[in-house]
């Protein structure tokens, strides 16, 4: 492909919400995580591509407090350094910290750009899936067969198309795609105490072919057509290396 460019789509939620066993509905810190959007960006900055980042209304999106820990990076501290910095000049040198809102980024734009990729976190499960400008957005890279990338809570993004204008309806039926799996929210479910809504069967529901990877090898990615997926942020540096080979092609 020629164009060198990629957009990479995060949400405006600093929450999602958990709902007790009481009926009480409590909001929880969220935002995107930083080594799933991290580990692609640098391998598409690597590879030479430009990035520009866009969300639903273009607000200065937050990091998950959760994908800032030690834990995540196995005690790794100057792994999670270098990612932070990352970041931090993104929002410096780029538009991280005022994306483009979805609406703002007309037709003709789009086709300046040679591939999508849509981050996790928790915060996806707020405003991506049902948003018609996003559902517009991910049309015009699945009608052009561009590569499309996917990660953890990333994935019901593509739920969006199903609410696009003049829609026929889910773009990625009959696609086989990986994403947090429910088993992995009951997990969190357990340390919020309460119930949180799933990505993985509600992509089923919708007529994807879900491909876990409980009890598979760590960090593995799913590939069908233009679109990469990964479970979780172990995911993040195959998804990564993929993508680029995907956009190379």
């Amino acid at each position: 492909m020629s164009a060198r460019k990629v957009l990479i789509i995060l949400s405006d939620a600093h929450s999602f919400p958990v709902n007790k066993p009481d009926g009480t509905t409590t909001q929880e810190d969220t935002g995107f995580f930083l080594t799933e959007l991290a580990k692609p960006l640098q391998k598409l900055l690597d590879a030479g591509y430009d990035v520009t980042f866009a969300s639903p209304k273009g607000g200065r999106p937050s990091v998950d407090p959760l994908s800032e820990s030690l834990l995540v990076y196995f005690g790794n501290w100057k792994q999670k350094q270098r990612e932070s910095a990352l970041v931090q000049q993104m929002e410096s040198s780029n538009n991280l910290a005022a994306p483009h809102p979805f609406s703002s980024i007309a037709d003709g734009e789009l086709a300046s750009f040679a591939g999508v990729f849509v981050p996790g976190g928790h915060a996806p499960l707020q405003d991506l899936g049902t948003d018609p400008d996003l559902g517009r957005i991910l049309f015009h890279f699945h009608n052009n067969h561009k590569p499309t990338a996917v990660i953890c809570h990333g994935p019901l993004a593509l739920l969006s198309t199903q609410f696009a204008p003049g829609s026929p309806g889910f773009a990625y039926k009959g696609y086989k795609l990986t994403s947090w799996s429910d088993a992995e929210e009951r997990l969190v479910e357990k340390l919020k105490g309460g119930e949180i809504p799933k990505v993985e069967s509600t992509l089923k529901d919708a007529g994807a072919e879900m491909v876990s990877t409980v009890g598979k090898k760590a960090g593995g990615i799913t590939v069908d057509r233009e679109v990469v997926s990964g479970a979780n942020p172990m995911a993040a540096d195959g998804l990564g290396k993929q993508f680029v080979e995907m956009l190379q092609a």
